[in-house]
C-alpha cells in the first residue's frame, strides 16, 4: 500500500518503535507491578530485533515481524475497541499501513477483500513537499506554521455504496532527525516561504529533499463522515453555477443520495409545480427526469397524483413515500403515481415536496428498484437537506440576491447577522471573479481588536451524575439477568448456568463501588455475547423462563440495547435545562443586539456557553466606544443571574435535580478572531490571542488558591480576572444589580491556582439571589432556596 513512495519529500521514512518503547521503559519502572510487568514483556519480546528502535524502510520486515510488531502496539490497539473502533498504525506520507482495527479490516473486506487497497484523496505532489516542510519547520526549526489539511478515505461499502472517511492523525511516535542535508534556517529564511506558498523550488533550496528523517509511525484514527459529506456534496451541487450542462449535476445528485440514503441504485427527478394552473413542468436541463410526468412535460397534478398523494405533497406540504410500489399499484387498482413508477421499473419511492412558507415550489422525486428501500422512516431523513433544495429553487427565482446567500451558506454555513456584511462582501468578490472567468476562493475573514466576552452556566458534576446514572442501570440489568439464571439452574442443574451467575456477580461487584472507564463496554459486551444466545435458546425450551426473558426484554431500550431508565431521566434532566437556558440567553441576546451590534455565539454541552466579540471592525459604518463593552459587561451578568434563576425554578420539575454553577471570564485586552474555513466557525488569531482560549478550556476546573475547593460552585457568580481595574469594575455591578435583587451582598475575592501557562488570576465569587414562583417579590440566597425546594 505505498502508492506514494515515489513523491519527493523532505523527509526520509523510516518505520520505528523507538518513541513508543522509550514509554515503556519508563513505564518498567513503574510502581505498579502490573504495567512494570506488561512492559518488560514487551520490551524483552522486541530486543532481539534491534532494527524496530533503529528504524527500517524495507517493508518486507513488516511481514516478517508482523508478531512482535503486534505484541508491541497491544496498548495502541486495545482489544476491547477493536470492533468499534476504525484505526490504523502507518506511516504519515504514504498509504503503508502495517496494523489495523477489525473495523477497519471489515470495511476493506466489505470493498473488495485482499485486492482492495484504500487511497487518500490526490493532494498535489508540491503540496505534499510544502507539508511536510511545514512539519520539519515546526518541530525542528521551533517556527509555528499551520499547513493542515484534511485527510479521507473513500471506500464502498458492500452493496458499493460510497462511504466516505475523515482520518485524524496522532504523530506522538515520531522522531524528526537532520541529515547532513539539512541547513540552518532564519527567521527572514521563513518569511521568504511564507510570502512564496507557490514557489516549489524555494522550498526545496530552504529545505532540501531527503534532508530529515522522519522516525516512527502516526496513528490513524477514521471517522464515518459520509452523512455530513453527503449533505455537503448536495449543498455544493446545487450551489454550482451550471445545472444544466453535460447532465453531470443530476449524475453527481444521484450519487449523493445514494451514500445518504445507502441505497445503491436510487435515481432522482425534479418536478415544478404552477399553483395558478394546478399542474406540473417538466425542469428543462440535460438529465434531468421526472417519474411523476412520465414522458410528459406538462400535466394535471389531480391526472398524475391519487387524492392521498395530492393531499400530502400540495395541500399538507409533506412527504409521499411509497415502500411497495407493486402493492400500492393493485389496491389502488392502477392508479397514478403507481401506474408511471411500475412501469418504469421502481418498487419504492419519496416524493418531497419543496415548499416555502407553505407554498410549493416543486417536488423532489426519488426512486429504487428495490422494495422498502425508500419508505416513511428514511424519509425523515430528507430534513436535512430539504432547505438546501428549497434554497436552491428559490435562487432560480431571485438569482442575484440568493446566489450571494448560496456561496456565504456553502462556504461558511451559518453566520451571525452582525458580521453578516463582511461575508456578503466577499461573497460579492467571489461571485464577480467567477464570472470574469477567473477561479476565485473564499478569502479568510479577520476582524482585528476586538474585545472579547466569554461566559457558561455548567450542569455542576455532570459526569459523576451520569456515572452514577450508568452504575444503577447496570446494576438493575445485571440483577434482572441473575433472577432469570437462578432460576434456569434450579429448574436445569447446568453447571454453565451456575458459571455465569458467577460472572454476572463479579461483573455487579465490579461496579458496586465505582464505575470503571471499560465497565460499561465490558458488561455490554458480556451481555450480548454471553448472555443473549442462553435467553434465546430458554425462550424456545421453557414457557416459565420464556416469560421472565420476555419481560427482560421489555425493560432493554431498543436504542442503546441495554437497560435505559436512570440515564434516560439523566439525558432528560441535561436536555431540558440546556433548552431552557438557551432559549433565555437567545431571547435576551437579540435585545442586546438593539443595544449596539456585536458577533455572538452560543453552545450547548453539559450547560450553556457563549462568546461575544464587540469591536469597531465588527459593526462596520458604526462608531464603537468602550461605553458599550462595558453596558454588555453588566448585561451580561444580569442575564446570567436571569439564567440561574431559570434552572433553579426547573430543578423541583427534573427527573434528575441537577446543579449548576457559573462563571464569567473577563479578558481586559483586545484580540483578533479569524473565521476558521475547515470548522466553520470564529476561532482567536495568533499565538499570542491563543492565551485567552487556554483559560477558557480550563477555567472552570481551577481550584481555590492553597485549597482543594473547586473554584466554581452552585449558589456562586463567579467573575475570573487578573487587573485590579476589573475587579473594580464587576464590583460596582455587583453592587447595582444586588440593589436590584439580583445579588446577596455576601462576596469573596479569592486567589487561582496557576494554570498550566497561566498564572496570576484572580475570582469575585457574589452569591446570587433567587426568587420563588410563588412570591416574585421574595429572594434567597442558594443555601435558603435548597430548603425551600426540600420542604
Amino acid at each position: 500500500m505505498d502508492k506514494n513512495k515515489d513523491i519527493e519529500l523532505p523527509l526520509v521514512q523510516l518505520i520505528s518503535f523507538n518513541k513508543l518503547l522509550e514509554r515503556y521503559e519508563a513505564m518498567a519502572h513503574s510502581n505498579d507491578t502490573g504495567q512494570a510487568d506488561k512492559a518488560k514483556r514487551i520490551l524483552e519480546a522486541q530486543a532481539p530485533y534491534p532494527e524496530l528502535r533503529e528504524g527500517f524502510a524495507d517493508t518486507s520486515l513488516l511481514e516478517k515481524h508482523k508478531t512482535v510488531i503486534h505484541t508491541i502496539l497491544q496498548d495502541v490497539f486495545p482489544e476491547v475497541l477493536t470492533k468499534n473502533e476504525i484505526k490504523t498504525a502507518s506511516l504519515p506520507y504514504n498509504d503503508v499501513i502495517f496494523n489495523s482495527s477489525e473495523r477497519f479490516k471489515r470495511i476493506l473486506e466489505n470493498a473488495g477483500g485482499e485486492e482492495f487497497i484504500p487511497e487518500k484523496r490526490e493532494l498535489p505532489p508540491d503540496e505534499m513537499y510544502v507539508m511536510a516542510s511545514t512539519v520539519i519547520l515546526n518541530f525542528y526549526y521551533g517556527f509555528h506554521l499551520d499547513f493542515r489539511r484534511p485527510f479521507f478515505y473513500d471506500i464502498p461499502d458492500s452493496n458499493g455504496v460510497m462511504r466516505h472517511y475523515r482520518i485524524l492523525y496522532n504523530a506522538d511516535f515520531i522522531e524528526i532527525l537532520p541529515t547532513e542535508a539539512s541547513k540552518e534556517l532564519t527567521q527572514e529564511d521563513v518569511d521568504e516561504l511564507l510570502d512564496n506558498f507557490d514557489d516549489i523550488e524555494l522550498w526545496k533550496e530552504k529545505i532540501p529533499p531527503n534532508s530529515f528523517i522522519s522516525k516512527g509511525f502516526v496513528i490513524s484514527n477514521m471517522f464515518d463522515v459520509t452523512a455530513e459529506h453527503s449533505i455537503s456534496e448536495i449543498k455544493s451541487s446545487l450551489i454550482s453555477n451550471d445545472k444544466r450542462g453535460d447532465g453531470s449535476f443530476i449524475d453527481e445528485l444521484q450519487d449523493t443520495f445514494r451514500s445518504f440514503f445507502k441505497v445503491p441504485d436510487i435515481e432522482a427527478g425534479f418536478v415544478v409545480y404552477d399553483a395558478n394552473q394546478d399542474h406540473f413542468e417538466r425542469v428543462y436541463g440535460k438529465g434531468v427526469k421526472s417519474f411523476i410526468l412520465s414522458e410528459k412535460n406538462v400535466e394535471d397534478c389531480k391526472r398524475v397524483l391519487c387524492e392521498d398523494s395530492y393531499q400530502k405533497i400540495l395541500c399538507k406540504s409533506e412527504y409521499f413515500s411509497i415502500a411497495d410500489v407493486d402493492r400500492n399499484y393493485r389496491r389502488s387498482g392502477g392508479m397514478a403515481p403507481y401506474k408511471s413508477l411500475r412501469k418504469k421499473g421502481f418498487k419504492s419511492a419519496i416524493f418531497a415536496p419543496i415548499a416555502d412558507n407553505g407554498k410549493v415550489l416543486g417536488v423532489l422525486e426519488l426512486a429504487s428498484k428495490k422494495v422498502n428501500a425508500l419508505n416513511s422512516v428514511n424519509a425523515i431523513k430528507l430534513v436535512d437537506v430539504m432547505p438546501f433544495i428549497v434554497s436552491a429553487v428559490l435562487r432560480s427565482m431571485a438569482e442575484e440576491e440568493n446566489l450571494i446567500d448560496a456561496v456565504i451558506q456553502h462556504e461558511c454555513t451559518s453566520v451571525h447577522e452582525s458580521v453578516y456584511w463582511r461575508f456578503q462582501e466577499e461573497a460579492k468578490r467571489f461571485i464577480k471573479e467567477s464570472v470574469d472567468g477567473q477561479q476565485p476562493t473564499f478569502k479568510e475573514i479577520i476582524f482585528k481588536d476586538v474585545h472579547p466576552l466569554y461566559g457558561q452556566v455548567d450542569i455542576k458534576d455532570s459526569s459523576s451524575a451520569r456515572n452514577l446514572a450508568i452504575q444503577r442501570d447496570l446494576m438493575i440489568e445485571l440483577s434482572t439477568i441473575k433472577e432469570v439464571l437462578q432460576v434456569a439452574f434450579k429448574q436445569n442443574g447446568l453447571p454453565i448456568y451456575e458459571e455465569l451467575i458467577f460472572r454476572v456477580d463479579n461483573h455487579t461487584d465490579s461496579i458496586k463501588e465505582n464505575l470503571h472507564t471499560n465497565s460499561e463496554q465490558a458488561i455490554f459486551t458480556f451481555v450480548r455475547d454471553e448472555v443473549n444466545p442462553v435467553f434465546g435458546h430458554l425462550k424456545k425450551t421453557d414457557p416459565e423462563l420464556a416469560q421472565m426473558i420476555s419481560a427482560y426484554e421489555a425493560s432493554i431500550d431498543m436504542g442503546t440495547d441495554s437497560y435505559y431508565d436512570h440515564r434516560r431521566n439523566y439525558d432528560e434532566s441535561v436536555l431540558r435545562i440546556n433548552q431552557e437556558l438557551a432559549v433565555l440567553i437567545d431571547k435576551k441576546q437579540e435585545e442586546a443586539q438593539d443595544m449596539f451590534p456585536h458577533y455572538f455565539e452560543r453552545y450547548k454541552t453539559d450547560g450553556v456557553e457563549h462568546n461575544i466579540y464587540v469591536g469597531d471592525s465588527i459593526v462596520d459604518k458604526l462608531e464603537f466606544n468602550p461605553i458599550y463593552l462595558s453596558n454588555l459587561r453588566l448585561w451580561q451578568l444580569q442575564v446570567m443571574c436571569e439564567m440561574e434563576n431559570a434552572h433553579y425554578k426547573l430543578k423541583p420539575k427534573l427527573p434528575v435535580p441537577l446543579d449548576v454553577a457559573s462563571l464569567i471570564l473577563v479578558y481586559n485586552t483586545s484580540l483578533s478572531i479569524r473565521f476558521r474555513m475547515d470548522e466553520k466557525r470564529f476561532d482567536v488569531d495568533g499565538t499570542y490571542n491563543a492565551r485567552y482560549e487556554v483559560i477558557k478550556k480550563r477555567i472552570d476546573k481551577s481550584y481555590i488558591k492553597g485549597s482543594d475547593e473547586r473554584l466554581t460552585q452552585p449558589g456562586k457568580m463567579v467573575i475570573v480576572y487578573s487587573q485590579k481595574k476589573d475587579e473594580l469594575e464587576y464590583l460596582r455591578y455587583i453592587k447595582f444589580l444586588r440593589s436590584k435583587g439580583y445579588f446577596t451582598g455576601k462576596i469573596e475575592i479569592v486567589e487561582l491556582e496557576g494554570l498550566q501557562g497561566v498564572s496570576g488570576l484572580k475570582a469575585i465569587r457574589a452569591d446570587i439571589f433567587y426568587k420563588t414562583e410563588q412570591s416574585a417579590e421574595r429572594t434567597f440566597s442558594y443555601d435558603d432556596l435548597m430548603e425551600e425546594l426540600k420542604a
